[in-house]
């Protein structure tokens, strides 16, 4: 589709949705449950607005942000996301290429469906997302193969001891692994862009996908009648294991998924250089409240410490002001490039993260600002409380 025709990250979901399988389709947009989660994250956004400052001369305004020692092109980079490459044609190397271009970090999900070999070939800067599991040999295990692979900083999803209950996914005949039916074929050539474009060019291609970084062997593929995923026993995970994972673990180490400042303070303790706030994009605990109310009390106990980044209902270059100025040094985006690169391939990705660049770049002489560290709480007011505090 016409790059002209996106103006913003918004507009790839509506094209996705016609362009996908409503089982795909469900997979990547819903939540779980009542999906109250997910409608939170979006609208914490909504209950702050900017207090805007005049003649400030922004012309020189850069947002260039330095995170663990390198410096990126902005405050913002690509969540993990499973079975990118069954959205889009190898969607987690399109998704490699597309960061590395525009220089911002990219995070490699444990649930992909591309060696983590090969994307670590395409973007040598990529971080790598673990489901590890719960005992402590297969643990060892993929933390060896992550790091042969190259990978220098390991991202460990703490907040998924067991799947989520995503019911509406099950209601549009989504499952892991998918399940052959008159169903989902009538619906596949129904989508036709889809179908032969990314799931049948991709069989033809390299065969039939697998999940191949859950744990340090191959695991399930994509499509199959009587196969179970190995989850690994995540309901076991404890403390010790991420004592375990830092100890044997020597370079930078990042936990996803925190959303207590208790939870924070051990992290810290056990030696992270840094954690994600995030419910999972509100894929996991139903009511789980949105991040960005979490975030300042988080940032709080820790932002010393530890380098807090946020994920979960990041839609605008705004809302990744709103999260900076609560504490967060860094963002990550997920969904909306997902229906980039499903939709409009690299270029398009490469065109979405120039589109929250530029509201970034835009907001910013709105409100301004010369550079991220201005963003502070005074920039903002709370809709009904006044000035945030």
């Amino acid at each position: 589709m016409p790059a002209k025709r996106y103006y913003s990250l918004d507009d790839y979901e509506i094209h996705a949705r016609r362009f996908f399988p409503a089982p795909i389709y469900a997979y990547i947009a819903g939540g779980a449950e009542t999906e109250t989660g997910l409608r939170d994250n979006l609208a914490a956004f909504t209950e702050y607005g900017f207090v805007t400052r005049m003649f400030a001369g922004v012309s020189q305004r850069s947002q260039k942000t330095a995170l663990f020692g390198t410096e990126w092109a902005g405050p913002f980079g690509i969540a993990p996301m499973g079975m990118s490459a069954l959205t889009a044609y190898r969607g987690d190397l399109v998704m490699a290429r597309a960061a590395r271009a525009a220089n911002i970090p990219m995070i490699m999900s444990g649930s992909s469906l591309i060696r983590m070999e090969e994307l670590a070939q395409e973007n040598p800067e990529a971080w790598f997302q673990a489901y590890v599991p719960g005992e402590p040999e297969r643990i060892l295990k993929l933390l060896d193969r992550v790091e042969a692979a190259g990978f220098k900083t390991l991202v460990v999803t703490a907040d998924v001891p067991v799947s989520g209950n995503r019911e509406n996914n099950q209601r549009a005949g989504f499952s892991t692994p998918l399940r052959p039916s008159i169903r989902l074929a009538l619906d596949g050539l129904a989508h036709p862009g889809w179908a032969f474009g990314t799931f049948l060019r991709t069989c033809l291609t390299h065969g039939m996908p697998h999940f191949e970084n859950s744990q340090a062997t191959r695991g399930a593929p994509i499509l199959a009648r009587n196969v179970l995923r190995d989850f690994g026993a995540r309901d076991h995970l404890n403390w010790e294991h991420l004592a375990l994972i830092r100890k044997r673990w020597t370079h930078r180490l990042v936990v996803k998924g925190v959303m207590h400042r208790d939870d924070a303070v051990k992290v810290r303790d056990h030696g992270a250089e840094g954690i994600i706030v995030s419910n999972h994009g509100g894929r996991q605990l139903d009511g789980t409240v949105a991040p960005l109310r979490v975030l300042p009390g988080i940032a709080d106990a820790v932002g010393r410490d530890l380098t807090v980044m946020m994920d979960s209902g990041i839609r605008r270059g705004t809302d990744i002001l709103k999260a900076m100025a609560l504490g967060a040094k860094f963002t990550f985006v997920g969904r909306p490039f997902n229906y980039a690169a499903s939709v409009a391939g690299e270029q398009g990705l490469r065109d979405a993260i120039t589109i929250l660049s530029e509201e970034i770049s835009r907001n910013m002489a709105l409100l301004g600002i010369n550079s991220l560290a201005e963003m502070t709480p005074e920039r903002m007011m709370r809709f009904t409380e006044g000035l945030c505090k």
